[in-house]
């Protein structure tokens, strides 16, 4: 989709913007805002997220444990409608208009608009300055410090200044074109989901259930399981594979890291699926000297902590490698299991697996050797076996084929919008009509 540009344009004498519109103007920051210097009410609340360019508060924050003295040293009062910039995170795009009246800390710079100024504009100017790299730049390349962006940074910027109505068409427009490009992610993220979900559930039914929808069945004797075809048995994992867990070598010793050629995973690896090689390296005498446990290709290694998404997510080992703490090594020893069939069953046991490891104890939120040893694993015959891996394999690639599609076209949906966005507050684009670039003119 096309959109007008402007008939004329000049050097805006801004490096990162180039050129505006001829009839723009020019200003520094500190002309179009001033810095607030409010004392903050003892009610207000304060000053807690930005979601694209909106700035939320939240009221009864805790104050357990700290005085009142303590807390409001440097915080200023924030009204509905200022310009509010995380110095810490502005080169992230924290940068956004206040959505109602509070208080924040000496970390925001809240930017009091003048002349009928459109904050929104300017926050989303500044945003693309981030997105831009700008901001980093002016702070790490130029200064050589911290990535801090205050007021000091903002009020000697120059900065595009279209005409006051032109500010408002500007935010109108990308109100409106940014909705509509967010309802179409926002789709497209429900449809991973399900997808995700059907995946989960695809795994879950074949690996209890089965390929053949005729075969007899009977009770599993496991409740959360139900009935399994009449052929198979069912074991626990400590019985058809080895268990153990791993360890950090000490950061601090050289002999363990230095020149180290042997494979050391951490939990994130689990998300490889596959892990086809290691990040980190240990020494062997790192390997002879701690508690590291040795990882052979075809093992398997599941997370065991966190509250985040990896815990119980599990990978096969393609390398021979070493695990730390937060990993158990399940090396199969029986020749009756087959290693992706295992892996797809606790796969499919994910939820589960979660749910029962986040229980009240000091295993809270953690999963140790002895409860995946107690994990019960239904066993078809080994030919069987390898039957449902590669129809799971062949189903979940349709699957996987359109989650990958769609992640791609969210990305490409998510670029736009960033463009968009820059054209827009830098003038490249003319929004001040409905009207976009017409089939018979060149835009």
């Amino acid at each position: 989709m096309k959109f007008l540009t402007y008939s004329n344009y000049k050097d805006s004498g801004i490096s990162w913007i180039g050129v505006i519109p001829s009839h723009w103007e020019v200003k520094r920051g500190k002309y179009l805002f001033q810095l607030a210097r409010r004392l903050p009410e003892e009610n207000d609340g304060i000053v807690t997220a930005f979601r694209d360019g909106t700035v939320t508060l939240r009221s009864n924050r805790r104050t357990d444990g700290f005085t009142n003295a303590i807390k409001e040293i440097g915080y200023q009062g924030v009204k509905k409608g200022d310009l509010v910039i995380h110095a810490m995170d502005a080169f992230a795009g924290a940068v956004g208009v206040s959505d109602s009246d509070g208080k924040c800390s000496p970390v925001y710079s809240c930017c009091i608009p003048v002349n009928g100024i459109a904050s929104e504009y300017y926050a989303r100017l500044v945003r693309t300055m981030s997105t831009t790299g700008f901001i980093e730049s002016l702070a790490k390349g130029i200064r050589e410090r911290s990535t801090d962006f205050r007021w000091g940074d903002f009020c000697v910027q120059l900065l595009p200044l279209p005409p006051k109505d032109e500010q408002q068409a500007i935010t109108n427009f990308l109100d409106r074109e940014t909705a509509r490009i967010d309802k179409l992610i926002a789709e497209k993220q429900t449809f991973i989901k399900l997808l995700k979900e059907k995946r989960q559930a695809l795994i879950s039914h074949v690996v209890t259930k089965g390929l053949n929808p005729n075969v007899k069945m009977k009770d599993s004797g496991i409740e959360w399981i139900g009935e399994v075809p009449e052929h198979w048995g069912h074991r626990k994992i400590k019985h058809i594979a080895r268990i153990s867990n791993g360890a950090t070598p000490n950061r601090d010793a050289e002999e363990f890291w230095e020149g180290g050629t042997i494979g050391w995973l951490n939990s994130s690896k689990v998300n490889d699926v596959y892990i086809e090689h290691a990040d980190q390296f240990i020494t062997e005498y790192a390997l002879q000297k701690t508690s590291v446990q040795p990882v052979k290709p075809n093992d398997l290694v599941m997370a065991i902590t966190g509250e985040g998404q990896t815990r119980g997510r599990v990978a096969i080992c393609k390398t021979d490698a070493t695990i730390n703490q937060h990993l158990v090594a399940i090396s199969i020893s029986s020749k009756d299991v087959h290693v992706e069939y295992l892996f797809y069953w606790l796969t499919s046991q994910y939820s589960r697996i979660r749910y029962e490891s986040s229980g009240a104890g000091s295993t809270k939120g953690a999963i140790t050797c002895t409860d995946v040893g107690l994990y019960p694993l239904p066993m078809p015959p080994f030919e069987e076996q390898k039957f449902i891996v590669e129809a799971v394999k062949q189903k979940l690639c349709k699957y996987d084929s359109l989650m990958d599609e769609t992640d791609q076209s969210i990305k490409l949906l998510q670029e736009r919008r960033t463009a968009l966005i820059s054209a827009a507050v830098t003038g490249k684009i003319d929004v001040r009509h409905k009207n976009r670039c017409p089939p018979n003119r060149s835009c």
